[in-house]
């Protein structure tokens, strides 16, 4: 029997035992040492502390190359002590780093100073073999028939000294890597999807090199969960804004999560609830309240490390941001933004909730309808998702017009961001659909 077939095992520890977090310039230049005499490709990965501090930097970054073993580095000590992370790049040259979900961890490496040359996003290759679970701990069943010992995905990662068994999590996302790309590749190339796995893979790595801050919203406010529930209630948007501003600023100025000091529900409640006076203000009770978090496990301790600063902020704060925002005159009320348009008129991007399209625009829905089975079709032919082959909101954005025939596909799909094997691949069948 094949080994694929066999139940998975666990792996609960690094085969080379659970490596100490290196923090210091001398420990920091001896791993760049054994890096540069190790070989082939470089395994990476990083934690944040999301979720508990108001930046997404890197508290902790994980490498591994064959024949060096596992690196757990403090970017945050190292820079503060001068490390010249150039020293890095150059210990591991042109190495094709592996990385697991590569946009949401390029951006963090960028920022401290490391500059990868060449990529294998094994999350993306899930994704185009078709798999239909592709988290880091499924991939390795499905390709090494191991499990592993996953349990501090939410931790907060600034706290020092790190655990033993924090340390082993973070080494363990690495220490499947490189036989990971090795297999995958593998069925890439029996697939006929290796040429658009690269092409992939370059995208990404420029995307998430680039520097530019990932999905930056025009007006930062607006992000609050369910903000749409006050749609034509300027005041109640500006009540919203008012919340969120002065959330932010103490969120920055005392380095702590933003929902840590005020929850989207307790800014949406009170947007609503708009109190005019002390005993309306004092009935919404998540404003007056110290916002807790209740995991039943030992995050609760982690989020607990920051009730002091929660402390400090007085309900007061958010009850005088309420009162000026209910004060404001109607020409300062702010109004949600319109959609925006090309130089001809049209939106520039669909709408995403079906039933707008449905009550208001039901030909381009059928238009949508025959453009989602063209792609499907192609999706089934090439054993690829269609959402691989095509963001849903390109498909979308092609079919928002009353006139989509008059589209020339490819060059659309080309300016909507698809990538020239997308384009080549779905262009033509697109075409056709939509007239």
């Amino acid at each position: 029997m094949s080994e694929l077939m066999h139940e998975p095992r666990l792996q609960s520890e690094p085969r080379g035992g659970v490596p100490d977090v290196i923090d210091t310039l001398e420990g920091f230049r001896d791993a760049c040492a054994e890096l540069a005499a190790a070989r082939g490709s470089l395994a990476a990965d990083a934690e944040r502390a999301s979720g508990f501090r108001y930046g997404h930097e890197d508290w902790l970054v994980q490498f591994k190359r064959e024949g060096a073993g596992i690196f757990l580095l403090d970017p945050i000590a190292l820079t503060r002590q001068g490390a010249d992370w150039n020293e890095f790049n150059r210990a591991v040259g042109d190495a094709t780093w592996i990385i697991h979900d590569a946009m949401m961890d390029l951006p963090g490496f960028t920022q401290i100073g490391m500059t990868p040359k060449r990529l294998f996003d094994t999350e993306l290759a899930a994704r185009m073999l078709g798999l239909k679970r592709f988290g880091l701990a499924a991939v390795t069943e499905k390709y090494l028939s191991i499990t592993l010992a996953k349990e501090h995905s939410a931790a907060d990662w600034s706290y020092r000294p790190l655990p033993r068994d924090w340390r082993n999590y973070a080494a363990l996302d690495v220490e499947l890597l490189i036989e990971l790309e090795t297999r995958m590749r593998a069925d890439l190339k029996a697939a006929g999807k290796e040429a658009w796995a690269e092409e992939e893979f370059r995208h990404i790595l420029a995307e998430g090199t680039s520097g530019k801050p990932r999905h930056e919203h025009p007006v930062p406010w607006l992000r609050v969960s369910h903000i749409t529930s006050l749609r034509g209630d300027r005041r109640a948007l500006a009540v919203a804004r008012a919340l969120w501003t002065k959330r932010d600023e103490l969120a920055h100025l005392h380095d702590i999560a933003p929902t840590l000091l005020l929850s989207d529900q307790a800014i949406i409640e009170a947007s609503l609830k708009k109190p005019h006076n002390a005993r309306e203000f004092r009935a919404i009770r998540s404003l007056n309240e110290r916002v807790r978090v209740q995991t039943g496990g030992e995050q609760d301790k982690m989020f607990e490390r920051y009730a002091p600063i929660q402390r400090e902020i007085k309900p007061s704060v958010w009850k005088h941001e309420i009162q000026e925002a209910l004060a404001l005159p109607e020409s300062e009320l702010p109004v949600m933004p319109l959609p925006a348009h090309d130089k001809d008129g049209a939106e520039t991007n669909a709408p995403k909730s079906m039933r707008i399209w449905s009550s208001r625009h039901p030909k381009r829905l059928e238009v949508l309808k025959k453009a989602r089975r063209a792609l499907n079709q192609i999706a089934e032919d090439t054993s690829t998702p269609a959402e691989v082959l095509l963001k849903p909101q390109i498909l979308k954005n092609l079919c928002w017009t009353d006139e989509p025939g008059k589209r020339d596909v490819a060059a659309f799909l080309a300016g909507q961001g698809a990538r020239e094997w997308q384009v080549r691949l779905v262009a033509a069948s697109l075409s056709h659909a939509i007239v």
